[in-house]
């Protein structure tokens, strides 16, 4: 036994990293997933969206950008497509700059896939600068704020915007959140207009949020990879995260094999040398 851990000991660290690397790509690669039961604020969430009747209006925040992509950008894609499979109207706009691109993209591929027509059924309004000033003034007059989209079309134009006045018709706002753009959203949008809201949230940020939950301040919140796994498993389409859920759990487990078979043989060796 203390020869075999004197030998594992001296094992190559990059056979170590290869290991990491090969149970972290095979399952992706593979695009294998597992079988997951939704935690049960995500079905609150879920549950909620499909309580909305045909025709709703549903605003998206796009509150992040490439940086928090892998774990936000599936919960946006299962949310649109939730969304038009149920024949809701979405807005879309953004406080991050930069990753409103991000969140065009899967609006126009997502859109596209069920026959949706730019003006009618969806419209991306884009960005404004000072966040609670366009939070607050939108739950008086969003054309206030938006006077045009984001291909400077007067939004009066849109039959999307036409019955569109402030927050009063707005059934949901979807915020995505990597940063405190969530908290305004509840101070402002929530608190002065009573706007119902969802976020979804990094996994790091998840915890800050529950109690916005338990005050009843918002609906629900969807947290990290797993709860867009969980969101995927509800919507019945299996994307990115359900993959990555199986690639973290694998190398989660490996990790921890390394960790007990390292301590095993830190307290084997020392025992041979006693």
């Amino acid at each position: 036994m203390t020869e075999f851990f004197k030998k594992l000991a001296g094992i190559d660290r990059r056979i170590i990293y290869l290991t990491v690397f090969l149970a972290t790509a095979i399952p992706i690669l593979t695009k294998k997933t597992m079988k997951i039961e939704p935690l049960p604020e995500v079905k609150k969430a879920y549950e909620y969206i499909e309580s909305l009747p045909e025709s709703s209006i549903v605003m998206v925040s796009i509150d992040y950008d490439a940086a928090s992509m892998p774990e936000l950008q599936p919960m946006l894609e299962t949310f649109l497509h939730h969304a038009f499979r149920k024949n809701l109207k979405v807005i879309m706009l953004g406080h991050w700059a930069l990753g409103l691109p991000l969140g065009q993209q899967a609006l126009e591929d997502i859109a596209k896939k069920y026959n949706k027509i730019y003006g009618i059924d969806y419209v991306f309004l884009g960005y404004r600068p000072g966040v609670a000033a366009v939070i607050i003034n939108m739950g008086k007059d969003i054309k206030s704020v938006f006077s045009s989209d984001y291909k400077y079309t007067p939004i009066d134009s849109l039959p999307i915007m036409r019955s569109v006045k402030n927050y009063k018709d707005i059934k949901l706002l979807f915020g995505l959140e990597a940063g405190a753009v969530g908290d305004a959203w509840i101070q402002y949008g929530y608190a002065r207009y009573n706007l119902p809201i969802i976020l979804g949230t990094t996994a790091v940020m998840t915890p800050d949020y529950y109690p916005y939950i338990q005050a009843n301040q918002v609906i629900s919140v969807i947290g990290g990879l797993r709860g867009a796994a969980d969101y995927e498993t509800l919507v019945e389409i299996p994307g990115q995260a359900s993959i990555g859920m199986l690639a973290q759990s694998v190398i989660h487990l490996v990790i921890i094999a390394f960790i007990i078979i390292g301590n095993i043989g830190f307290l084997v060796l020392r025992r041979a040398k006693k």
